[in-house]
């Protein structure tokens, strides 16, 4: 394990994490020791539309996947409509290898109150919510200590610090769907229905909670807003790159010496974030990881110097997502890792369209099949041709991200499958536990 260079160490961009390692970080009284809602003084300075142009000027990006401007979609939001405007966190996070929404609650809930307090005025919503995974019940705690501190400090409720402006903040937690982490199902549970995807258009901007306009973001992404008001656009652009600007949450695991969550300049490559976590373990070279989680394109070792940010990405055949790196070595196998990720995908299909129900129940069966070495050469077509049936053609991007580890292990990792197929590798199931044999 080696020390981190000085060039690795310069990526190393804390803004959002700086107060995590405070004693106490997560109550208010430290918060505003540390420049807590400052900002929110300073935006109610500010006419809302001025905070939804510094937004577009900042060039913030959703940090929950998709990456689409923040500033324009605030900016949908109709105004003067005679409807109630909503604001709704997304901190369902569920994509398989993301950590960074979790420790941003815990360690500084505060953050995300002051960052959607500061949202909702922009977008003129008097309500807001927090839809927060079921299972993340420490999380969930600090953020309800953190909103009921927010309303006895009166940064919650009416005419908030004089203001004129009022706002509600509730914190509801889902029942552990990976579904409702898609922004429309994600409303229809909060609203008390099955979380399953709405068709789009109408869109959330003008028929969200409720039928009225909502803004969904991330929760990094909201957690970012204060630092923009207070350091202004033109700061938040000498950070990353020109298209990708500000700092990024980089969650790293697996074959790593030292796993966690790693705050760096947007553009960072994953050479040198291994510096930063500390290599990769003793005895383990590198074979393939994710970028953004399995619902992005497995990337190989040759894209060791491919900078991490949302344009380098997709022209590598792959996108940032929720930088959710997970890193795998010599000793794993991509077959496997994929039938894993793929079994996940079957299990939390909310089954509403076809491609997607049945597709993901099929590969599941196929890749056992490969793995149990009971699969032929006609498999690999039935996996791709699977996959051509999901990718743009399900309800929503459950089925589309589905497809990711699939089309990439077989496209750079064929040779394993094969290996599979031929004899050449020891089958990892038994006859006995082929699922689906026939």
């Amino acid at each position: 394990m080696s020390n981190p260079s000085q060039g690795a160490l310069a990526k190393l961009t804390p803004v959002l994490t700086k107060r995590w390692l405070s004693p106490d970080a997560w109550k208010i009284s430290m918060y505003e020791r540390l420049d807590g809602y400052t900002a929110l003084r300073k935006a109610f300075k500010a006419h809302p539309d001025e905070l939804i142009q510094l937004m577009k000027d900042s060039g913030l990006r959703g940090r929950g996947g998709a990456g689409f401007p923040t500033g324009m979609k605030w900016g949908f939001i109709p105004q003067n409509d005679g409807k109630p405007h909503y604001l709704v966190v997304n901190a369902d996070e569920g994509e398989p290898g993301t950590c960074k929404d979790l420790p941003l609650m815990m360690a500084d809930p505060h953050s995300l109150v002051e960052g959607i307090i500061i949202a909702a005025y922009a977008i003129r919503a008097n309500f807001a919510a927090i839809y927060i995974r079921g299972e993340a019940m420490h999380s969930a705690r600090r953020l309800r200590s953190a909103v009921d501190e927010a309303y006895q400090r009166g940064y919650l409720g009416r005419n908030i610090l004089g203001s004129g402006f009022d706002l509600d903040l509730v914190v509801h937690s889902g029942a552990g769907a990976y579904i409702c982490g898609e922004e429309t199902a994600l409303l229809d549970s909060l609203e008390g229905f099955r979380g399953q995807p709405r068709l789009k258009p109408p869109f959330p901007a003008t028929h969200g909670l409720y039928s009225s306009p909502t803004v969904v973001n991330n929760v990094e992404t909201i957690c970012s807003v204060p630092y923009i008001v207070l350091g202004g656009s033109a700061w938040w652009k000498t950070m990353g790159t020109e298209k990708s600007p500000g700092p990024k949450i980089y969650s790293i695991s697996g074959r790593v010496a030292n796993p966690g969550q790693y705050e760096c300049s947007l553009g960072i490559t994953l050479r040198e974030l291994l510096e930063l976590a500390g290599g990769m373990q003793d005895g383990h070279e590198l074979r393939f990881w994710t970028p953004g989680g399995s619902s992005t394109p497995l990337l190989t070792a040759e894209h060791l110097d491919v900078p991490m940010d949302f344009e380098s990405m997709a022209a590598a055949g792959t996108m940032l997502g929720t930088t959710a790196v997970q890193i795998f070595s010599d000793s794993d196998c991509p077959v496997y890792a994929t039938y894993r990720w793929i079994e996940f995908y079957h299990h939390e299909s909310c089954g509403k369209c076809t491609p997607c129900r049945e597709g993901n129940y099929w590969m599941a069966h196929v890749l056992r099949r490969i793995l149990s070495g009971a699969g032929t050469h006609e498999d690999l077509d039935t996996l791709l041709d699977t996959c051509d049936n999901l990718l743009g053609r399900s309800f929503c991007a459950l089925g589309d991200g589905a497809t990711s580890p699939v089309t990439s292990s077989i496209k750079y990792f064929k040779q394993d499958y094969l290996d599979y197929i031929e004899g050449r590798k020891a089958p990892m199931f038994g006859a006995g536990e082929l699922v689906g044999a026939h």
